[in-house]
């Protein structure tokens, strides 16, 4: 098996880092625009091999892409983080310039790859890069809402001091502030949430979520890394291990939830074919409403790079 990262910054080298680290495939090979860049960081992760006690070859290339060849799942974590004095716009414009040419540059080296998004802003990207693929949409979705559901999980462990092992839980609708949790839906130890946490407390969670990687920003100064690589390397071992996952992810509907032609978190079957089965759960009348508004901010983003023409489809 075989596995490409695109982009050596932090997100992309701790995805790779995670994926050497667990044995998930026998190469892996970290791309990066900047001279010598991928090629450091794949040397020192390399090096840690001896110690963590693992096989997996990996190694950098900087942006020869014939090196990425055959790859069976490739991550995509390429993109410039927004500028101050940058308009949403001008951010979408200059990273889906940066997702299509790497997507043009993989599908050419591997055209049966199953390819991950996590570059910014995540839903609109995976579209873009789904446009420039051309392939089965099945194949191309993006990483959200594993990382989302990670930060909700995490925070509800803290709450009520119990081990974030026992906690599962549902997110869906866009990366962001449009978000839709669904307490609903939450459980620890099998014992639904709301029986465990006031409503105020599980609202005030709630709303930390959302804002999770704006907490990271203001405490760093940059985004995070760590979550996020970790939360696309747990997709990557899913779908090489075939384990048939069920994950909330950023995925192309074709009528479920009453919904076309969009890229939205939903949960669905992750395995060795990529997206197995989108589950439509049954929504009520108010998370119906917020998953709604979630799709129409998220439809919104998209409409901008139909609008930008840059011939991608």
């Amino acid at each position: 098996m075989k596995v490409t990262v695109v982009g050596a910054g932090n997100v992309g080298a701790t995805c790779a880092d995670v994926i050497a680290h667990k044995e998930l495939a026998n190469e892996v090979v970290l791309v990066d625009i900047k001279e010598n860049f991928a090629e450091g960081k794949a040397l020192d992760i390399w090096q840690t091999a001896p110690i963590n006690m693992y096989d997996t070859r990996i190694t950098g290339s900087t942006n020869d892409y014939s090196k990425t060849a055959n790859s069976d799942v490739v991550v995509i974590t390429s993109g410039l983080p927004r500028k101050p004095g940058m308009s949403r716009d001008d951010l979408i414009s200059t990273n889906a310039g940066i997702v299509k040419s790497v997507t043009e540059n993989i599908i050419k080296h591997s055209p049966k790859a199953i390819i991950i998004i996590v570059s910014n802003p995540l839903d609109v990207m995976t579209y873009c890069a789904y446009l420039t693929a051309k392939i089965d949409s099945k194949r191309v979705f993006g990483m959200a809402g594993i990382l989302d559901t990670a930060r909700y999980r995490a925070f509800l462990a803290e709450a009520l001091n119990c081990s974030p092992k026992d906690i599962q839980a549902v997110l869906m609708g866009g990366h962001g502030d449009t978000m839709v949790p669904l307490p609903r839906y939450t459980t620890v130890g099998g014992i639904p949430v709301t029986e465990l946490i006031s409503k105020e407390k599980l609202d005030a969670i709630i709303e930390r979520t959302k804002k999770g990687g704006g907490e990271i920003v203001n405490l760093l100064g940059t985004s995070a890394w760590y979550a996020p690589g970790a939360a696309a390397a747990q997709m990557v071992e899913a779908i090489l291990r075939d384990q048939k996952r069920i994950f909330p992810v950023c995925a192309m509907l074709n009528g479920e939830y009453g919904l076309k032609n969009i890229y939205l978190g939903v949960p669905v079957k992750l395995g060795k074919n990529g997206i197995e089965e989108i589950i439509e759960l049954k929504l009520n009348k108010e998370e119906k409403e917020l998953l709604d508004a979630s799709a129409k901010s998220v439809k919104e983003v998209m409409t901008v790079l139909d609008n930008m023409n840059m011939a991608v489809k």
